[in-house]
């Protein structure tokens, strides 16, 4: 293989990637026009959302097992396809549940490209450069989640909501032709004949898919005290664990588990699980911090959350380098403890916090998760035979998607109760007979009065600014409490990294070439 061949065969795989990673969050922005173009409710209209990630969220285990009833490079065509046409008809959807339908069949069709995608870079790059072959797979992952609201929000402004699909098809036919000519399966990624797991591929369909409209609708359904998640919860919870079982004794399994023998491999989803739970948790909560409380437009929203995506793509590269000089648990280390710092940081914000004031912690934070992924992705998969990447890296992307459901379903919980808990607390004080009240209320009272009301309006309107004012603060200290616990829970793994081993790659099984 020549120099430009690794490079070339990097650009054609993280190419659909990209366009995948951006359609799981392009869409969010466009979830109004959608809704008011269709005729549907606001609760009918996010299963636009939902129905994506649960058909994502089951075919990105399945990956590794699919490349080899198919073979790689004829299913990630097939992927392409898939997730091109079903984006075209996305575009021409001409009612709610048919664009459901085609967003269940995007789903399915982007599904693999990241799995896919990682294994393949890890087996086109030497060992040593696996750093920099994840800081090409880590700009896309982290880039995506961040232009996709952006982009989205200026096509659906400019031009139309069907157009955050068009965009998809061009794209899609380039990638399709240069895997056509620049991709090519090794022995073992060939296509195979084996025994089909249907057991295997129902359980676990049904497992994560029952867990992943739990986790999107559980908060708006008021969790458990509905029927509805209870149910869900109950039927993810026991075919997860029937799968568990099913996948250790059949002969080809839809996910090989016995990959998490590897400690390295093991402690690294686990971390990689909490690192994306804090990132995704913290990256949700800030724009509605921004927009609910502090008045900020969706644009300028995006103005704080941008900078931090260009810390990322700088620190990626840097961090890819530094990975093969120095020992990268330490690097790993470095970028823990500076994501925990950021949400620290964010964790400290009030009603009064300028624009520098928010914009310093996400620029934080989007330099510790660059020193993050990159030493955490090359200890996890470097010591993962090449036969078996295809099912770790299928592992590992799971992980990584179930982490940020998880982190988005917990923070909205944690602002939910606990705006309620601080509004209860705080009311207690405001009666007439505390000392703040009264100065609070006779000062609103004033500054109505100076304005032309009569003292008897005045005094009313005074008391409904302040108890105004009461629920914005109690809000405030809800997202205080939500960024510190993320915060708490990033340190906490810091530990796990003395599990990881900076070893070689294991040696092939018996009887596998």
């Amino acid at each position: 293989m020549n120099k430009w061949s690794k490079w070339i065969i990097a650009l054609t795989v993280m190419l659909p990637t990209l366009i995948e990673i951006v359609d799981t969050s392009v869409v969010n922005v466009a979830l109004d026009s959608i809704r008011g173009s269709l005729s549907a409710g606001i609760d009918e209209s996010t299963w636009t959302i939902t129905s994506y990630l649960v058909s994502n969220a089951i075919i990105i285990p399945m990956t590794g097992w699919l490349s080899r009833i198919f073979g790689r490079k004829r299913y990630l065509i097939y992927s392409i396809m898939l997730f091109t046409v079903s984006s075209f008809c996305c575009g021409i959807s001409w009612n709610l549940q048919s664009l459901v339908v085609f967003r269940i069949l995007q789903g399915i069709g982007g599904g693999a490209l990241q799995p896919i995608s990682q294994s393949i870079l890890l087996e086109t790059f030497p060992r040593k450069q696996h750093g920099m072959a994840m800081a090409i797979f880590g700009v896309g992952i982290m880039f995506g989640p961040i232009i996709g609201p952006l982009l989205g929000g200026w096509i659906t402004d400019n031009w139309s909501w069907h157009w955050i699909f068009f965009i998809n098809i061009p794209i899609g036919i380039v990638s399709v032709i240069m895997v056509l000519f620049f991709i090519v399966d090794p022995p073992y990624m060939q296509r195979m004949k084996m025994k089909i797991d249907y057991w295997g591929l129902v359980l676990l369909a049904v497992g994560l898919g029952s867990l992943q409209i739990v986790l999107d609708k559980g908060q708006m359904e008021d969790w458990f005290a509905s029927g509805f998640i209870t149910t869900l919860t109950a039927i993810s919870v026991v075919s997860i664990l029937l799968f568990i079982y099913v996948e250790s004794v059949v002969e080809h399994p839809v996910m090989d588990l016995k990959t998490f023998r590897n400690i390295s491999f093991s402690t690294g989803t686990v971390v990689m699980f909490f690192a994306f739970f804090n990132l995704f948790g913290s990256i949700v909560l800030l724009p509605v911090y921004l927009q609910t409380l502090m008045g900020y437009t969706s644009t300028l929203a995006g103005m704080v959350l941008g900078p931090g995506g260009i810390a990322t793509l700088l620190a990626m590269p840097l961090a890819g380098r530094l990975v093969t000089k120095v020992n990268p648990k330490g690097l790993l280390a470095f970028g823990i403890v500076i994501s925990a710092y950021s949400t620290h940081l964010m964790a400290q914000f009030n009603l009064l916090a300028n624009f520098n004031t928010v914009i310093i912690p996400r620029i934080v934070l989007g330099i510790g998760m660059g020193f993050l992924f990159i030493p955490l992705t090359t200890l996890t998969m470097s010591s993962v035979r090449k036969e078996q990447m295809g099912n770790a890296s299928a592992i590992y992307n799971l992980l990584r998607n179930l982490g940020g459901s998880f982190g988005v379903a917990f923070v909205t919980t944690i602002i939910a109760r606990r705006a309620q808990f601080h509004e209860a607390r705080l009311i207690d004080h405001l009666t007439p007979f505390d000392r703040n009240y009264q100065v609070g209320s006779q000062a609103a009272s004033q500054a109505l009065q100076l304005k032309g009301l009569d003292p008897v309006t005045a005094s009313h309107s005074g008391l409904g600014m302040l108890y105004g004012q009461m629920v914005k603060q109690a809000a405030m200290m809800s997202f205080n409490d939500a960024f510190y616990v993320l915060s708490v829970l990033m340190i906490c793994i810091l530990p796990l990294v003395l599990l990881m081993r900076t070893g070689k790659v294991q040696a092939p099984a018996a009887g596998m070439h």
